[in-house]
């Protein structure tokens, strides 16, 4: 990492601001909601069974319609298509809301509205991604990217106590309210948004358009290897982490269910931290120090396995954090420098869908595999797994050696 850029510089550009400004309302009303809907249908049926049901409908929506998403996205102008996301969510979250106050919520029509939302993030998702690069230049996307990422660790971190405080004092009801009205504030704000005119294609059908997307995917080693990647460490870090973590903590005297709060916060702080670094910081090669950041994670999981204990693990998660946020930003920006604008939606949407197919994979494998082997070596083996993928994804060289598009256009300068 090396370059120090002006600080802040992003923010004079008046389209970018205005769009900060909108997510940034969005995302603290936002991480509230997934704490909220939880202990919402917990209210009405005091069963993880249904929980579980709701949660797996929103998450199978957003799943099949990822692809359509992208290929809207890319159609439409991508600040209208965000602001449709933002008014439907916003219908979606009162409704909740207003269910829950009244009395006449039931699982059912939980589960019908946590679907609905799925579908929607579907779509808004990869416009989102799309449009950044519609409105700041390359050498100011890192810069772009982490200030996003700042705020969205800090609501990440604050957000569930937010959440929870709410539930406890006022009930579910309120905070769902709260982030449907933010949607509603997000929305108005994108008005104020300017994008450049796009440039004019031939609209073909909706499977051409997604076999142009594919084609776009497949045609970067650098891309496809590192979705596929992380189609196995996502399973990893969900399954291990997320699953696993919280059953070892519960029944070992070192950790324990407040010591697991700690460390996983640590981890968040590491995010934070790292993204403030990054505002002022250029990385020279994005994807090979995004890939050494992510080896970090082996560290935690490892320690997991082996010997856990509050503030060693809080220190190694910490550091986890920082380097997941390399990985983060670096990932972003990569694809925001190298994939044309016209395809980066679709080709997003191809990588979220790699994403997301691990989580529901990652928790029902290794909830069955820590009910069939011992827990300690599970762990063990997950982390060196992990570490071993993470160096093979480093030796293509593609990965290793891409760089930054400013820094090649300047040698391209000097060379002529």
């Amino acid at each position: 990492m090396s370059e120090r850029p002006p600080t802040l510089e992003v923010l004079r550009g008046k389209d970018f601001r205005w769009f900060f400004l909108s997510r940034s309302v969005n995302i603290v009303g936002s991480m509230m909601t997934p704490v909220t809907i939880a202990f919402a249908v917990l209210h009405i049926d005091n069963s993880s069974e249904s929980l579980g049901i709701v949660l797996a409908a929103q998450m199978t929506a957003s799943v099949l319609c990822l692809l359509f998403g992208g290929v809207i996205a890319d159609r439409l102008p991508r600040r209208a298509v965000m602001q449709a996301c933002y008014l439907a969510m916003a219908v979606i979250q009162l409704t909740m809301a207003v269910s829950l106050e009244q009395g006449w919520a039931t699982v059912g029509s939980m589960i019908v509205l946590a679907a609905l939302s799925g579908g929607v993030s579907a779509f808004s998702m990869p416009a989102q991604q799309g449009l950044i690069p519609q409105l700041v230049p390359k050498n100011q996307l890192q810069q772009a990217d982490s200030l996003m990422s700042f705020v969205r660790n800090g609501a990440t971190f604050i957000g569930p106590i937010l959440g929870t405080t709410l539930v406890v004092t006022t009930g579910s009801a309120l905070a769902l309210a709260i982030d449907g009205a933010t949607f509603l504030v997000a929305a108005v704000m994108l008005t104020k948004v300017a994008l450049p005119p796009r440039k004019q294609t031939l609209r073909t059908s909706i499977i051409v358009e997604l076999r142009e997307g594919w084609g776009e995917f497949t045609s970067r080693t650098w891309l496809w290897v590192i979705v596929a990647a992380f189609g196995v460490l996502n399973a990893i870090h969900i399954g291990a982490w997320v699953v696993v973590g919280p059953v070892v903590a519960k029944n070992d005297g070192a950790l324990g269910i407040r010591g697991w709060g700690l460390v996983v916060g640590a981890e968040a702080v590491g995010m934070l931290v790292m993204s403030m670094i990054l505002l002022h910081w250029k990385l020279r090669h994005p994807l090979r120090a995004g890939m050494a950041g992510m080896s970090c994670f082996a560290i935690p999981l490892l320690m997991l396995g082996i010997r856990p204990a509050t503030l060693p693990m809080m220190a190694v998660a910490f550091v986890s954090g920082m380097g997941t946020q390399v990985f983060s930003t670096g990932w972003t920006v990569a694809m925001m420098e190298r994939i044309p604008t016209e395809v980066l939606s679709r080709v997003s949407s191809y990588d979220m869908l790699g994403s997301f197919v691990a989580i529901p994979i990652g928790s029902l494998t290794f909830g069955w595999l820590a009910s069939t082997i011992d827990v300690s070596t599970l762990l063990v083996v997950s982390g060196c797994v992990y570490v071993a993928i993470v160096a093979v994804t480093l030796l293509v060289p593609s990965i290793r050696r891409l760089g930054r598009v400013a820094d090649e256009e300047s040698e391209v300068v000097k060379a002529a």
